[in-house]
C-alpha cells in the first residue's frame, strides 16, 4: 500500500509530465484556452494513461522482453522480442485512442468539435507514449504499481492542462504587452509553473 501511495504521489507531482519532462507540450498549449476543454481532453488523456499502461506493462514483462515467454516452455527462454515493444505499445495506445473518440463523439459532440484534430492526435502524444517507455526504465514490482503510476501520471498532466487553462482564462481580462500575447506569456507561464513544481521534487517519498 506504501508503495502504491508513494508511487500515485511522484507521478502527479515529482515527475509530472508536462513539468519535469515537458512531454505533451503541443496539446498542452493548443487546448488550453478553455478550461471545460482543457478538463476533457486531461480526463481523456488519464483514461488511456491508466488503461494502456497495465496492458503494456503484462505485454513487456509475459510477451516482449528476453525471457519473457519462459512460461510457454524452456525452448521460448531464449526468445526476446523487446524490438517489437514501440510498435505494440503504440499500436495498445492507438486503440484505445479510437475507442475514446468514437464515445465523446456519440455522447459529448460538443467537446468533440472544441477538441477538433486534438483528440485523435493523443494517439501521438507524447505523454501516453513516455508513460510506457518510462514503465519500461522503472521496471516496477507489478502491474498494480503499473497502473497507479498510469493514473498518477494521467492525473498530473490533467492538473497541468486545467491549471494552465484557468490562468489564461484569466489573463483574457489582464493588460498584457502586445510583444507576449498569445504563446509568448503562456510559454512564460509554462516555465514558472514548472518551477513551482520543482518544489515537489524535495519530498521524501
Amino acid at each position: 500500500m506504501e508503495e502504491l501511495l508513494s508511487t500515485l504521489v511522484r507521478s502527479i507531482f515529482v515527475d509530472n509530465m508536462i513539468f519535469a519532462y515537458y512531454l505533451g507540450m503541443c496539446s498542452y498549449l493548443a487546448v488550453s484556452k478553455n478550461v471545460n476543454t482543457a478538463l476533457g481532453l486531461g480526463i481523456a488523456v488519464t483514461f488511456i494513461l491508466t488503461c494502456t499502461l497495465p496492458i503494456n506493462y503484462l505485454l513487456e514483462n509475459y510477451v516482449l522482453k528476453e525471457g519473457a515467454l519462459g512460461w510457454l516452455g524452456t525452448q521460448f527462454e531464449s526468445v526476446n522480442l523487446s524490438f517489437l515493444s514501440l510498435l505494440i505499445f503504440i499500436a495498445i495506445i492507438a486503440s484505445f485512442t479510437q475507442l475514446v473518440e468514437m464515445v465523446v463523439e456519440r455522447f459529448a459532440p460538443a467537446l468533440y468539435s472544441s477538441l477538433g484534430i486534438f483528440l485523435p492526435l493523443i494517439a501521438v502524444n507524447c505523454a501516453i507514449l513516455g508513460g510506457s517507455l518510462f514503465m519500461q526504465q522503472k521496471a516496477f514490482a507489478n502491474v498494480g504499481v503499473a497502473t497507479v503510476y498510469g493514473f498518477g501520471s494521467g492525473i498530473g498532466w490533467l492538473l497541468a492542462i486545467v491549471g494552465m487553462a484557468a490562468v489564461r482564462e484569466k489573463l483574457a481580462y489582464s493588460n498584457i504587452p502586445k510583444p507576449l500575447r498569445g504563446l509568448g506569456i503562456t510559454f512564460i507561464i509554462t516555465g514558472l509553473m514548472g518551477i513551482g513544481f520543482m518544489c515537489f521534487s524535495g519530498l521524501k517519498i
